[in-house]
């Protein structure tokens, strides 16, 4: 196989930008002193691989946990179980002391199978399935409802429960609200609506406890999500002194910013990146914030010190004892897992068609359904890690896309012309670092009748890595 060498890209504006992903620690470890681990668990198990660690899961919440505490208010974290199906990130919850966020019956099912209190789990989503509201309803979860109609159905459904049962159930709601700023948004209540739903919570305080208010931003604004939280306060005031007494939490939901990369590599990728970096000359036209600098429980910390008129957030909810609650997903999952696939073959493409430059095609043991971000139209930035399958392997670099298996000309893992180290060979593993967040299985699929990608649970004990499939339940919650 011809070799890359660096004049084949040209000039330097055709220089293709490196974006190394940061490494946890563990992560470090594992790929470094403990690769052949993995490559027995991608030969054992199959390309793709997802490998997850819960450890560094535990760590987030209680970082998130630990910023709630700093600035003084009550509050509670709920994982969204929808940015990842892993069973042993749910069962690491009741020990950490946080709930879930679940959006279907399956999830909210997990939960409770995993030792997660029903009191402990928030049930979201739009148009819910009666079952969902029914176990909801017995298990005393807090449903964010979407709707007049939604809580209408609720409150019948708790009015009928309390009849046949005699009494004992009551219904725990928030209302989601429609931020003004998304208009057009398909979930969510506008204020006349809100109105509607607040008389009706009214109508049925014997069934129904209304909790609070809850919303949703799209983007990452500190400050959009902290005017929103200070309206919220607002809303909870007036349904209070309207005799809803338990109207006292306010749901912040999620989408805090991850930090994949470091600030450098990310401002160069974005200045230099162009189609000619791009099998077949693709192009995007937006990515994910792999960069942020105010990541995580940063952000959250940023959220509640925000001041609307000369008063921060944080103080607002002591003054009033408002509890928060928030729904991080992929904030929670930040380095706790990434995905393995088994290069099975690489061919060289000579570059007259395309830009002008020769580079490699690696197909991989799988397919781009693994790797979520083309959901989005868009494309997973940070570098994958090639690790051969001889160790002291060397070469010079080489640049390369990535394929996926199955017979679809789009069925690209990386439509970017990686700049590897080496040569990539058939057997190496290609690691795609900090997946956890919404890339492994948002939309996986078993076309091609492929089996859908092994999960497998990482931890250390005694300085060494242990691994169970995570379909196996682990019976130690402590």
């Amino acid at each position: 196989m011809d070799r890359f060498h660096d004049e084949a890209l040209g000039a330097t504006p055709f220089a293709l930008p490196r974006v190394p992903a940061l490494q946890h620690p563990l992560t470090a470890e594992l790929t470094g002193r403990h690769r052949d681990l993995l490559r027995q668990l991608s030969h054992g198990l199959g390309s793709t691989l997802h490998v997850l660690l819960p450890e560094v899961f535990a760590d987030n919440a209680r970082q998130f946990k630990r910023a709630l505490g700093e600035a003084g208010v009550s509050g509670f974290v709920l994982f969204a179980k929808k940015a990842n199906k892993g069973r042993g990130f749910v069962e690491q919850c009741p020990a950490l002391g946080i709930g879930v966020d679940a959006a279907s019956l399956q999830e909210a099912e997990q939960a409770l199978g995993c030792g997660v209190p029903g009191a402990h789990i928030g049930i979201t989503g739009p148009g819910k399935h009666p079952a969902l509201l029914n176990l909801a309803l017995r298990q005393r979860c807090l449903v964010a409802i979407d709707s007049v109609e939604e809580l209408r159905v609720f409150a019948a459904q708790a009015r009928q429960t309390v009849k046949a049962l005699l009494g004992g159930y009551r219904g725990r709601v928030l209302l989601r609200c429609r931020p003004a700023s998304q208009p057009r948004s398909r979930f969510g209540m506008s204020p006349e609506e809100r109105e509607a739903a607040l008389q009706l919570c009214l109508a049925h305080r014997d069934v129904i406890d209304m909790e609070g208010f809850s919303f949703h931003l799209s983007g990452y604004s500190i400050a959009a999500r902290a005017e929103e939280a200070h309206r919220m306060i607002d809303a909870c005031l007036d349904a209070r002194s309207r005799g809803l007494a338990l109207c006292a939490s306010i749901n912040i939901g999620g989408g805090f910013a991850v930090r994949y990369v470091d600030e450098a590599h990310w401002s160069d990728f974005l200045r230099q990146q162009q189609p000619r970096h791009y099998h077949a000359g693709k192009s995007f036209d937006d990515f994910y914030p792999y960069y942020s600098a105010a990541p995580g429980h940063e952000m959250l910390s940023a959220i509640l010190a925000h001041a609307v008129d000369g008063r921060a957030l944080a103080l607002r909810l002591r003054e009033h004892d408002i509890r928060t609650l928030l729904e991080p997903g992929r904030a929670l999952l930040d380095q706790a897992g990434f995905t393995a696939f088994e290069i099975q073959s690489v061919k060289h493409r000579h570059g007259a068609g395309d830009a002008g430059q020769d580079y490699g095609i690696v197909t991989v043991g799988g397919t781009s359904f693994s790797l979520s971000e083309q959901w989005f139209n868009s494309e997973y930035i940070p570098d994958p890690l090639l690790l051969p399958r001889q160790d002291g392997a060397v070469g010079d670099a080489y640049a390369a896309c990535v394929g996926g298996a199955s017979c679809l000309d789009g069925d690209m893992v990386s439509w970017r012309k990686i700049r590897f180290p080496q040569p990539p060979q058939p057997g190496d593993l290609l690691l795609y670092l900090n997946t956890a967040g919404y890339q492994m299985d948002s939309n996986e699929s078993p076309f091609h009748d492929l089996p859908l990608p092994a999960k497998v649970v990482v931890t250390m004990h005694q300085g060494k890595p242990c691994w169970r499939l995570d379909s196996r339940p682990h019976a130690d919650f402590a």
